[in-house]
Formats: C-alpha cells, structure tokens, sequence
C-alpha cells in the first residue's frame, strides 16, 4: 500500500509534509497530562506539528488518558496527531482502534503494530492482518523491520531477542504488509547508551532504507535517548519523518519532581513540571527543524 491510500489520515499527511520539507516531526513519549499539555503548548508557541506518543500502558492504566490526548489535539490551533507506540498485543490493537474522538474519527490517528518479539513469518502475518484492520477504520500503522534492542519504561524488554539490523528484503516484506511508517533498525537501541561515545549508527544502511522506501513508506526514529543535535540532523538528511523522543524532552521533568516531591505545593510541582518539558520540546523542534512549519 502507497501513502496515497490514506491521505485524509492526519499522521500521514503530518509526515508527507515532513519528507517534503526535509524535516523532523516530534514524537513525544507522553506518561500524564503534564507531557501532553507541554507538548501542545511548545507545539503552539513553536508553530510546529507534533505527535503525541501513548504506550499501550496508558490505554490500560486508563482509557480517559486516551480520551484526554485525542480532544487536547483536535483543541489545539496547531496539527496535533495522537500515536499509540509499540502496539504488543493484538487484543489491544482491535480495542483501541475502536476509540472514537469526540469527532467522530478514531482516536488514535496511527498504531505501530509492533509484533518484532514474534518469529519473522509470524511477525508479517500478524501485522499484514493487523494493519488491514486499522486501515479499514482510517487508521495508519508503523512497523519496526529488524529488531531495535532494549526496553523503556512502558515497553516490553526485547535485550533478550539477537539485536538484529533492518535488511533490504525486510523492508520490502514489510511495505508489503501495507504498513505506512518504517521504524528501522540501524544501530538505534531503546533505552539508554550510557554516552554519546556508545552511540554506533549506520548512516549507510539508513540512507539505503529510505531510498528503497521512498513514495512508499515515511521512515519514523526511535531509540534517541542521548541523541545530540548534530546525530538527528544526519538521520534526517537520510529520510527520518518523526523523531521519537522520551529522556530528550522528560529529563530535566523528572529531575525537578524527583528532588521536589512534598517540599513544594503540588500545583507548582505540576506547573514547574510541565514548564520544563515545554522548554526541552520546544529546543528540539527548533532543532529537528519544524519549527514554523504547522
């Protein structure tokens, strides 16, 4: 399936415009409604498109998170796409692409159907059928070919799976399942590297990814936690759409409320909080370039 399948699909016409540009989409790991909300709020004041990025964690601690991410972007004066990431579970997957937000279309503008931790011919299968779901309810999906190792908070740990790097012939098998973003593995690992000097990306691999998916699928980034500028930028010159961040933006959030908690009131916890995240997202949108491009 081409991207023009889904044009009305507000993420896939969010990375269309982004490839266009040569420019990168942030995609922000979102736990509570203070990330939500700094998101937005960077989103707004930066002029710049975002998504909002939702573990199946948050579908299950609560549905009225899901509610709350899906009405926050459709309020919002900028484009706001809602991303449920690292889909595990099928059950899950046909649940939530159920959702409806208040405007009648699905909550989730995409779903990655992350089926990696199984075998390869059950892997494909598993997401060809997931994604013709999605599909049919307008829904676009996002596959990770390869295996991207480690865990984050929120993701099963696959450390335990051989870490393998994305080929040629899985990118071709899994377009062929009909997915519309490509999460490649190219030396990206989830979690954290421990340095910058532990950072080993092939730059190779990714430019010849994305040439063997252009004007099929958008090529999406995770694995960045302790990503400088300068490595972004040399994966969005070789094709990346959205960058998926956690630590780059909810570092200095989650150091403020560790040494915080019960020596400030609660309202100023969550409003320094949400401050630091908004600072930290708006830094990277000028960085990834998106910046005045909503």
């Amino acid at each position: 399936m081409t991207l023009d399948k889904l044009t009305s699909n507000r993420a896939v016409k969010m990375l269309n415009a982004a490839a266009e540009g040569k420019y990168g989409v942030l995609g922000v790991v979102s736990y509570n409604m203070e990330t939500i909300i700094a998101s937005i709020r960077a989103a707004e004041k930066k002029k710049a498109p975002i998504q909002i990025l939702l573990f199946p964690w948050a579908y299950k601690y609560s549905p009225l998170l899901v509610d709350f991410a899906a009405h926050a972007s459709r309020k919002a004066t900028v484009p706001v796409t809602v991303h449920m990431d690292h889909a595990q579970d099928p059950e899950v997957i046909k649940a939530v692409s159920q959702i409806k937000a208040e405007d009648g279309t699905p909550a989730f503008d995409s779903i990655m159907v992350d089926m990696s931790h199984y075998e390869k011919e059950e892997n494909l299968a598993k997401t060809k059928e997931l994604v013709s779901l999605c599909h049919s309810r307008g829904i676009a999906t996002e596959a990770e070919p390869g295996r991207i190792e480690g865990g984050e908070d929120g993701v099963k740990d696959t450390a335990e799976l051989e870490g393998m790097m994305t080929t040629a012939e899985e990118v071709d098998d899994f377009i062929a399942t009909g997915i519309d973003f490509l999460a490649p593995a190219f030396g990206n690992v989830h979690g954290d590297y421990h340095g910058v000097e532990n950072i080993h990306l092939d730059y190779e691999r990714l430019a010849s990814i994305h040439e063997r998916a252009k004007g099929k699928v958008q090529v999406v980034l995770h694995g960045t936690n302790e990503f400088p500028p300068d490595i972004m930028a040399k994966c969005i010159e070789r094709g990346v759409t959205r960058v998926n961040v956690n630590k780059l933006v909810l570092s200095n959030y989650n150091e403020y409320v560790a040494a915080n908690t019960g020596k400030v009131p609660l309202t100023q916890l969550l409003e320094k909080g949400t401050e630091l995240i908004q600072e930290l997202c708006e830094e990277w949108m000028d960085h990834l370039g998106c910046s005045g491009k909503a």
